[in-house]
């Protein structure tokens, strides 16, 4: 199976296992100790139906979704992802790429192996910025200023990794730093020829944005482990208030999980909330996102720009979240797989998948816009009905 013989995003998701060795395909799809998490924040979506109306001039869709003033082609966007260039060269800025080809936004991770530099130049309206906080806060103050400078508009802090998290399948795999991999591992990667040669080529990739801080002249081995020093950096609510007096334009938590979390990032100054639990890589008996996410739109969804991520993997599952209270959907597995399947090629279809899909679902569901989308679209169990009506 070719790249454009690919229907669907699992289809990408299978051609790029086979492209990666073994510990870089279980670093990407893993999650954290028994891993219930992952298959709790798909079922979230798989457990819910979307009720169609018929009879609907479906003649023309319209997709558009405004964010932050922005209008883009549809309320997807792809979710920061870190280390791209271990797995694809380069793969940051392709995924930028077709996040600008497509009209839709881009994350860059804040462990991106491209520059926040390179991101502004290949995608200037459509890149956003994730911070990983280091304990050096100078250091984040001062790609908060890098990304500023660079007219980056929406800045996105990333809260939820206090701790690393217990990803059992790297430990397994002596996926580390430092590296320890087992004999099975290495054995592995020779059954990967393009892996390998991008490997030989290139070798470990830089994590870009922080290589300024790093002692000068520093390997990528030794400024990841400058990083690994350096974070992870348990943030606390005075940090966000700093980084709000900062910030000058859209700043987005993402990873809040609670009620009381998200009004406390309100009442701080807070655009925008991601709910999320970090693709469930941080804690394993963290709730889905979706399953959280009407609880929190009902306390801050008309003071804040809600948005979520984390188990998305088809069209109808943005609408679902759409129905439930998000303005805005990312994903970032789904989109790297689009990438190592097939470099800019894979990630341009990955985005457009996601779009037809989208497309089709609206016509099926007789929803010519998406912004009519809302709760009468899902269908809701007798208690759920009960609850919704007393509300």
């Amino acid at each position: 199976m070719k790249v454009d013989d690919c229907i669907n995003l699992d289809d990408l998701r299978i051609l790029a296992k086979k492209r990666v060795p073994k510990l870089i395909y279980d670093f990407i799809e893993g999650g954290s100790e028994d891993e219930s998490g992952l298959v709790r924040n798909e079922d979230a979506f798989r457990n819910r139906a979307l009720v169609p109306r018929y009879m609907v001039d479906i003649t023309t869709i319209n997709q558009e979704t405004e964010l932050f003033g922005r209008t883009y082609s549809s309320a997807y966007g792809i979710a920061p992802t870190g280390g791209i260039s271990n797995y694809r060269h380069q793969g940051d800025l392709m995924l930028a790429r077709a996040a600008r080809d497509a009209n839709i936004p881009f994350i860059m991770s804040g462990a991106a192996t491209a520059k926040m530099e390179d991101m502004a130049r290949e995608c200037p309206d459509h890149g956003w910025y994730q911070l990983y906080t280091a304990k050096d806060r100078s250091i984040s103050e001062d790609q908060i200023k890098r990304a500023h400078d660079l007219g980056i508009q929406t800045l996105v802090i990333t809260v939820d990794v206090p701790a690393s998290g217990n990803r059992e399948r790297n430990k397994r795999n002596g996926f580390g730093r430092p590296l320890k991999l087992t004999w099975e591992c290495k054995f592995n990667a020779l059954k990967h020829p393009l892996w390998m040669k991008d490997y030989l080529t290139h070798g470990i990739a830089m994590l870009a944005n922080w290589e300024k801080y790093a002692p000068e002249g520093s390997s990528p081995e030794q400024v990841g482990e400058f990083v690994s020093d350096q974070f992870p950096a348990a943030l606390v609510w005075k940090d966000i208030e700093n980084f709000r007096k900062l910030w000058p334009g859209n700043l987005v938590l993402k990873g809040i999980m609670r009620v009381d979390d998200a009004i406390r990032a309100a009442e701080v100054g807070v655009d925008g909330l991601m709910v999320s639990n970090h693709g469930a890589r941080q804690l394993d008996r963290a709730p889905a996102p979706l399953d959280v996410l009407p609880a929190i739109d009902a306390a801050v969804g008309d003071r804040m720009t809600l948005m979520l991520d984390g188990g998305v993997r088809r069209g109808a599952d943005i609408m679902i979240a759409l129905c439930m209270g998000a303005k805005f959907v990312f994903m970032g597995r789904p989109t790297l797989y689009g990438c190592i399947a097939g470099g800019q090629l894979g990630a341009a279809k990955a985005v457009e998948i996601v779009r037809s899909e989208i497309e089709t679902n609206m016509k099926q569901l007789g929803c010519p816009a998406l912004d009519q989308l809302g709760p009468d679209f899902l269908h809701w169990d007798i208690d759920e009905a009960r609850k919704n009506l007393r509300a």
